[in-house]
């Protein structure tokens, strides 16, 4: 079992920048890709940003730049580098494990297994 926990949401105006963060337990993490996704009210949760284990591989939706995944598996972490953020950005942000294959960033969210409760980032305008 993973759990996932992320923290950094908050409140920011447009133009502003937000960094999230997403701990994992277990002793693993780094042989996982890992992905964040987001859901604004009355969407569906859509890819954002996933990491292979390495780092060495990244996807993004089209930001434009303006997001930079990144992690550090000394501390089981995986980061969400937001910029120039958008009223549009306003959602609820999780973080996902994919133990299964670790070596693809996925893009897909039923591909992975554990996810976090999320954290809130609002733009206002």
């Amino acid at each position: 079992q993973v759990q996932l926990v992320e923290s950094g949401g908050g409140l920011v105006q447009a133009g502003g920048s937000l960094r999230l963060s997403c701990a994992a337990s277990g002793r693993t993490f780094s042989t996982y890709a890992m992905g964040w996704f987001r859901q604004a009210p009355g969407k569906e949760r859509e890819f954002v940003a996933a990491i292979n284990w390495s780092g060495g591989r990244i996807n993004y939706a089209d930001s434009k730049g303006r997001f930079i995944i990144s992690r550090d598996n000394a501390k089981n972490t995986v980061y969400l580098q937001m910029h120039s953020l958008k009223p549009e950005d306003t959602a609820g942000y999780y973080c996902a494990a994919r133990p299964g294959d670790g070596s693809y960033p996925s893009t897909r969210r039923y591909e992975y297994d554990y996810w976090g409760r999320g954290t809130q980032v609002t733009v206002s305008s």
